[in-house]
């Protein structure tokens, strides 16, 4: 049996929670670009729970920008779709299933372009959403009368003009946004960058008046580790206790943080953050930014070339071997949770740390190295290089563990083959994809053949690193021997050999 709202009622017999039927009836509040696990396990958790609870009373339209994955899917089951949520939470085990009813309909942009302009003139409409990956909010200076623009930003920016358009620039017609991309002030970057392209568009002052003072650029922080869908063992077994298949299955941990930087008025147009202590509406979200940003996702970024290339498919493989648990720990609490560039007490920087190593070590979460190497370079530029450059201002050296993650990066970034223009490296002679824009780049770098050029090349690149980073003094010199001990010894037998000052 199918998920669909059709054969809910069947489903309800097994003993699942099904969501009422009012729900369905509930007018689309939230539009929300991007249709992917992270957006599905985490805000539209939040909509879907308010709305059990009776308190937000709104659902969600998704826009799907990319060609990529199974819109089908959503169609068929309604949108409705399976969180399942495991670990432990306050040392208590969590194995529970939600059937989520946040999501209203999915368009595609590519073929249902009109149909999201068309929903500018929607009066219940609120709230933006989006997750679009870091490399997502970027300028680019394009006509937003394309059908569809390319860039999100202009996708975006020729939805809000339709609005003021349709409701004659109303003040009341401002929408609230909220991105949710890993990048330090999303929301006030993204607004600069509509600013600018309401201006390369030629869209008038009024707009741009009614866009910068009636629309509230929100920025936000969005914490929970989500793999994705579960094996196909694991999908099978759960679809065969609870009586129906799903193709949007997710799963994810207990833990989950939504911070957004709001006021009041922000903080009655969200009502769904009363449902969930997870949801923070604050003035201020720097500090949970800063926690997340370094302590989870540095080490995530500067462990997951390593990790791959040391033979272990997920974290949870990785966190088993001792010898990998004790640099991950040791990279997080001494290297990065020392150089975060804000002040937070260090007692509160360790008991982050160690909820975030007890996250890693979730049995029930398959997360694939290899899935967070996307988009590698824009990660290591925003979330790894504030760390290194406080690590200098503070101990003037290199630091050798995250020397060891750069140097992983290099080698996972070695193409050896190109095919369809994608790039492909290699190891233990099979073909794994590098999913990342830069792999052109890299292609033709690895070809200078030395390793100390190769370095060179990669750390002196300011277009991407926006500086020269063999200008600090030792660092090139600790990743190209740690670059070249992984080519010689391997990955594991270069980690074995780290030790540590005074130990």
């Amino acid at each position: 049996m199918n998920l669909s709202r059709q054969n809910l009622e069947k489903i309800g017999l097994a003993g699942t929670d099904i969501p009422e039927e009012e729900i369905f009836n509930l007018p689309e509040k939230i539009v929300q670009f991007g249709t992917g696990v992270l957006l599905r396990a985490l805000p539209d958790y939040f909509i879907d729970k308010a709305n059990r609870r009776g308190i937000f009373k709104g659902r969600v339209l998704v826009v799907k920008s990319t060609q990529t994955g199974d819109m089908d899917a959503f169609n068929r089951q309604d949108g409705l779709y399976t969180i399942f949520i495991r670990g432990m939470d306050a040392g208590v085990p969590v194995d529970q299933h939600i059937l989520c009813s946040a999501i209203s309909r999915v368009i595609s942009v590519s073929h249902q372009w009109k149909d999201l302009l068309e929903s500018a003139a929607n009066t219940h409409l609120q709230i933006i959403i989006s997750n679009t990956t870091e490399v997502g909010i970027q300028l680019v200076k394009e006509s937003i009368f394309q059908e569809p623009p390319d860039s999100y930003p202009a996708k975006l920016l020729a939805f809000l003009f339709e609005r003021y358009k349709v409701f004659n620039g109303s003040p009341e017609a401002g929408m609230i946004i909220i991105p949710t991309e890993l990048l330090t002030d999303n929301g006030g970057k993204l607004k600069s960058i509509l600013m600018d392209l309401a201006e390369f568009n030629n869209l008038g002052q009024s707009f741009s008046d009614w866009l910068n003072l009636h629309n509230r650029f929100c920025s936000s922080l969005v914490d929970r580790i989500v793999p994705g869908k579960p094996s196909p063992s694991i999908k099978k077994q759960w679809e065969e206790q609870w009586g129906y298949t799903d193709d949007l299955m997710t799963v994810c941990e207990p833990y989950r943080l939504w911070a957004i930087q709001g006021d009041a008025h922000v903080s009655r147009v969200l009502s769904f953050f009363t449902a969930d202590e997870g949801v923070v509406i604050t003035p201020d979200i720097t500090k949970y930014k800063e926690l997340k940003l370094r302590m989870l996702n540095a080490t995530h970024t500067l462990s997951c070339g390593l990790g791959y290339l040391s033979g272990f498919e997920t974290v949870v493989e990785a966190m088993d071997d001792p010898l990998f648990e004790s640099y991950i720990k040791n990279l997080m609490l001494d290297e990065i949770g020392q150089a975060i560039p804000y002040s937070i007490p260090e007692n509160e920087i360790r008991e982050f740390g160690t909820k975030v190593l007890d996250r890693f070590k979730n049995p029930y979460l398959q997360h694939h190295w290899l899935s967070i190497t996307m988009q590698y370079s824009s990660k290591m530029a925003n979330r790894v290089l504030p760390v290194l450059r406080k690590y200098y201002e503070l101990f003037k050296k290199p630091p050798e563990l995250i020397s060891i993650g750069f140097a992983a990066y290099i080698l996972f970034m070695r193409p050896v083959k190109k095919e369809s223009e994608k790039y492909y490296g290699t190891l233990n002679n099979q073909y794994y994809l590098i999913n990342d824009d830069l792999a052109v780049h890299f292609y033709g770098i690895w070809e200078e053949g030395r390793i100390e050029l190769i370095v060179s090349s990669i750390l002196s690149n300011k277009e991407l690193w926006l500086e020269d980073l063999t200008m600090l003094e030792g660092f090139a010199a600790s990743v190209t021997r740690r670059l070249i001990g992984f080519i010689r010894h391997g990955t594991l037998h270069e980690i074995a050999a780290y030790k540590k000052p005074g130990k």
